[in-house]
């Protein structure tokens, strides 16, 4: 089976907070395709579906949100491996986050690679043992006039942001989806590019 693991902080604290931008797209993602997050496992909360993949067969997808906060977020992930029947996570295991290197919306899927300071894909590498998984990042642009960044990612959208926000996580479910159906090099030719530059060609990133 397939593993998608959104990544954020658990709380109404923090739910719409930029860093829980992982939480807003597999949401979606398990939206569009009825899987419904209604069970407390793995430290988190949990739901396991199948997704139609058009011509290919179907997926036995679970979806994660893990409720130990950002830092910690590899603990979740190591149990649902160890868990689940996931056959190699460096294929198997997709984990979505918030990066401040990508301006807003945009989107950057890869097969594997370091955490870019993401302090929970860290944990993820560092509980695995592991650094080749899929990832998909979505942006969330650098803060103004001197603000921290540990404070700016755990701020909310700005209003501008928010109108655009609905629209750019159905982008990023989409990619998930893509990932899991077409595979990553597929979908990263399609998604990671800027959605408003009016080129559907291959990304040159």
């Amino acid at each position: 089976m397939k593993l998608v693991v959104g990544l954020g902080n658990p709380g109404q604290r923090y739910a719409r907070s930029r860093h829980n931008v992982g939480f807003r797209v597999v949401s979606r993602f398990a939206a569009d395709h009825g899987i419904a997050l209604d069970r407390e496992d793995f430290r988190g909360i949990f739901g396991r579906g199948m997704v139609d993949c058009g011509d290919g067969p179907p997926l036995d997808v679970g979806v994660l949100q893990p409720l130990t906060y950002m830092n910690l977020s590899g603990d979740a992930v190591a149990e649902a491996v160890a868990t689940l029947p996931i056959d190699d996570p460096s294929a198997d295991l997709l984990v979505v986050s918030d990066d401040v290197d990508l301006p807003f919306g945009r989107l950057r899927l890869r097969p594997g690679g370091g955490a870019g300071g993401q302090r929970g894909l860290a944990h993820i590498i560092e509980r695995l043992e592991l650094r080749e998984f899929p990832r998909l990042r979505f942006g969330i642009g650098r803060p103004l006039g001197g603000t921290a960044t540990t404070d700016y990612v755990l701020e909310g959208f700005s209003r501008e942001e928010e109108a655009a926000l609905a629209e750019r996580v159905s982008r990023a479910a989409g990619a998930v989806a893509a990932a899991l159906c077409r595979g990553v090099a597929t979908a990263m030719n399609e998604f990671n590019r800027d959605p408003d530059d009016g080129d559907d060609g291959p990304s040159r990133h």
